[in-house]
């Protein structure tokens, strides 16, 4: 009787010690961010669903970029890149991007390119194709944030997204001084948080 209860009270341990090991596993997994988050101080920090009228924390007054409602992120990724401006005779016109999606601030995984259209392109070879919706100017020395309708286009990260924001800009804006000839480029660096959104 002795050795039974002994035995009973070693198996109730070792099921508390499972238990604990299971939960703290579990707390570890409910942590991690969306694919591609930035942890960077200072950047925009989304939740990860915002089906419930959720918005982003903090679209410093540009309310009308917000996500719509029920619109799930897929991908936060960090974009390094350049505006290419063509000099017209009068102006440096529209920009068209040139840059690389990463998975962090600091230019670590590479996850997409960036090109006219606006167009991006997954490293697995799926794209989506963004149209403007809203603008919103924050920094009058960088490029506008703005939000995007979009169209996806092939297998994917991107499968599904259907609106994109471009938010955190850095950068970017059209040279001050006017070009020397015609059809001058002049490209220019900027980076900005790009974020992927699928519909409900």
């Amino acid at each position: 009787m002795e050795m039974s209860n002994t035995a009973l009270s070693w198996f109730g341990r070792s099921v508390v010690v499972v238990m604990a090991a299971l939960s703290g596993a579990c707390a570890d997994s409910a942590t991690v961010a969306p694919i591609g988050t930035l942890k960077t101080a200072g950047r925009v920090a989304p939740a990860a669903d915002v089906s419930n009228g959720d918005r982003l924390p903090d679209l410093a007054g540009c309310g009308q970029l917000a996500a719509p409602v029920g619109s799930t992120l897929v991908l936060h990724a960090f974009g390094i890149g350049v505006q290419i401006y063509h000099w017209n005779g009068t102006s440096w016109g529209a920009a068209t991007p040139s840059a690389t999606l990463y998975a962090d601030a600091g230019g670590q995984g590479a996850v997409a390119i960036h090109f006219g259209g606006p167009t991006w392109q997954s490293n697995s070879g799926g794209k989506v194709v963004g149209t403007v919706a809203n603008r919103c100017t924050v920094d009058p020395a960088s490029i506008q944030w703005l939000s995007l309708t979009a169209v996806p286009d092939g297998p994917g990260v991107f499968e599904k997204v259907t609106f994109i924001q471009r938010l955190n800009t850095v950068g970017g804006n059209a040279p001050t001084t006017a070009g020397s000839v015609v059809g001058q480029e002049a490209r220019v660096p900027y980076t900005a948080d790009y974020l992927f959104y699928k519909a409900p």
